[in-house]
């Protein structure tokens, strides 16, 4: 029996005041040390340690019992002689239920592009059915990047790659910065380690000036808001971190000078009125750059983020500006994961919140092919998205490059089917054009039009309007031939 202590996580669900008995998060650790006992990681250490680092990111993210539980039992069915039914028996169905969907995600490797897909249906669908599964997914992958250099240099590539290719843009969809964030820096050394050498020294290389500029606006911008007696939650600086500088700088030809928000700065305020009354004492100060304030406060996006955001200019230094309340800034970093903050079954997670998991699982039966799932996901999740709005001010979440049709078939199949022609930002726009963040869309239909034109499948974007355009694609002759044969012959029977 190893010396592991359970007494790290205790004192981070005591530290965040999470409503768990302590004494069935005990009965796990001790449940699972027997199960795993004799059993050692790569590293030479205690296979316990893994589950219980699982477990310990579970709470961090302030998540309900049955999660932290089951994160410490989800290797126990796959990888020792205790199976689900003990877990069953001794946890309860819902943290076996749990358990159930990450190990039926274990047992396919990612080996060839038909298992590496299957896998991915198998994410979604157990996702979809129970969204906590992907939080202790995430829990999983964070620490076997913490303990990758145990691995081999190419395995340990291909588990990097995987996370900034799947893994780190689901967490962005569901809006769970923090674990973003961590699995992106856990996984850009390992991936591109001559990419993330290169960026870490541009970083280095400014970090001074930038120190010197953050320096004198928290000054400035302090003393501003004291004058005006506007209480601050929390006022702090971050570089960009080196993922997202390094995608930033694909986007613009490797430039630094194209980067406007290498220097962010977050400012917390109690309420709404001081967010808008903060964003108008720091264009005052500054001079902000033209286009660059954005209002995700009146206009949130899709996956529930809010903020007023500004860029300015700074001697030769450009800061970006994140003005939030503290109920603002616990959605953006913890997303879909802050509905447990305030409810411990997770009650108010709607199904407008996760319906495109629910899309992604459903797709697993509409697409068999391999290669073209692959690469509806590419684009439907894993790439780049957009928020464009409708006339009336609602927010659509799109991927980036998506036309008016994509948009008209994610309002509706009959407004995609009759779309004549479409309005961005007022004027009239072609049905090709590729849409930007902001625009305002408006779609002209044409009742009488009886389809679409299948032409629009050499522009559109998602899987949801090429689904809906090749269900009005004619037959090929061939197919009509034997159509017809089948239906004249058929009869006589």
């Amino acid at each position: 029996m190893s010396d592991v202590s359970i007494e790290s996580l205790i004192e981070i669900i005591k530290l965040n005041k999470l409503n768990i008995d302590t004494q069935k998060v005990k009965q796990a650790f001790e449940f699972a040390q027997k199960a795993h006992e004799g059993q050692t990681r790569k590293t030479g250490e205690p296979y316990i340690t893994h589950p219980l680092a699982v477990a310990m990111t579970l709470a961090d993210l302030r998540l309900d019992e049955a999660t932290i539980v089951a994160g410490l039992l989800h290797d126990v069915p796959e990888d020792t002689k205790k199976t689900l039914i003990d877990v069953r028996k001794d946890f309860g169905s819902d943290v076996a239920m749990l358990v159930e969907g990450i190990t039926k995600l274990g047992k396919v490797k990612y080996r060839g592009i038909e298992r590496y897909v299957e896998n991915l249906r198998k994410m979604f669908i157990a996702m979809a059915a129970d969204i906590r599964t992907i939080f202790i997914k995430f829990a999983d992958r964070i620490h076997n990047l913490q303990t990758i250099e145990a691995l081999d240099a190419k395995k340990a590539e291909r588990i990097a790659k995987e996370t900034l290719t799947i893994y780190a843009p689901i967490a962005n969809r569901l809006g769970i910065n923090v674990l973003k964030d961590v699995l992106e820096d856990l996984a850009f050394q390992h991936a591109y380690p001559k990419e993330y050498k290169n960026v870490t020294a541009l970083l280095d290389g400014g970090q001074k000036q930038r120190d010197r500029c953050y320096l004198s606006v928290h000054t400035a911008v302090l003393d501003a808001l004291n004058k005006e007696n506007i209480q601050v939650v929390s006022f702090y600086g971050r570089t960009k971190q080196p993922y997202s500088l390094y995608r930033k700088l694909q986007q613009h030809s490797n430039d630094p000078n194209k980067i406007f928000d290498l220097l962010a700065m977050r400012l917390i305020v109690p309420t709404i009125q001081d967010c808008y009354a903060v964003l108008g004492i720091i264009n005052a100060l500054y001079r902000p750059l033209p286009g660059r304030i954005k209002d995700y406060i009146a206009q949130p996006k899709p996956n529930g983020y809010q903020s007023l955001h500004t860029t300015v200019l700074c001697d030769r230094s450009i800061i970006e500006f994140q003005i939030r309340t503290p109920e603002m800034h616990e959605q953006a970093e913890y997303g879909i994961a802050s509905h447990w903050h305030y409810d411990e079954e997770g009650a108010r997670i709607s199904d407008k919140d996760i319906t495109w998991v629910q899309e992604l699982a459903r797709w697993q039966e509409e697409i068999k092919d391999e290669k073209k799932y692959l690469e509806s996901l590419k684009i439907d999740v894993f790439q780049n998205r957009i928020f464009v709005f409708t006339p009336k001010g609602d927010v659509i979440d799109l991927p980036e490059d998506s036309t008016p049709v994509d948009f008209a078939y994610h309002i509706h199949s009959d407004i995609g089917n009759k779309c004549a022609s479409a309005k961005i930002n007022g004027q009239i726009a072609k049905l090709d054009e590729k849409l930007k963040s902001g625009d305002v869309i408006e779609i002209i239909i044409d009742k009488n039009r009886k389809g679409p034109n299948t032409n629009w499948l050499k522009f559109v974007k998602t899987q949801q309007a090429r689904a809906k355009i090749r269900q009005h694609a004619p037959k090929p002759v061939w197919e009509q031939v034997i159509s017809g044969v089948t239906e004249k012959f058929g009869k006589k029977k």
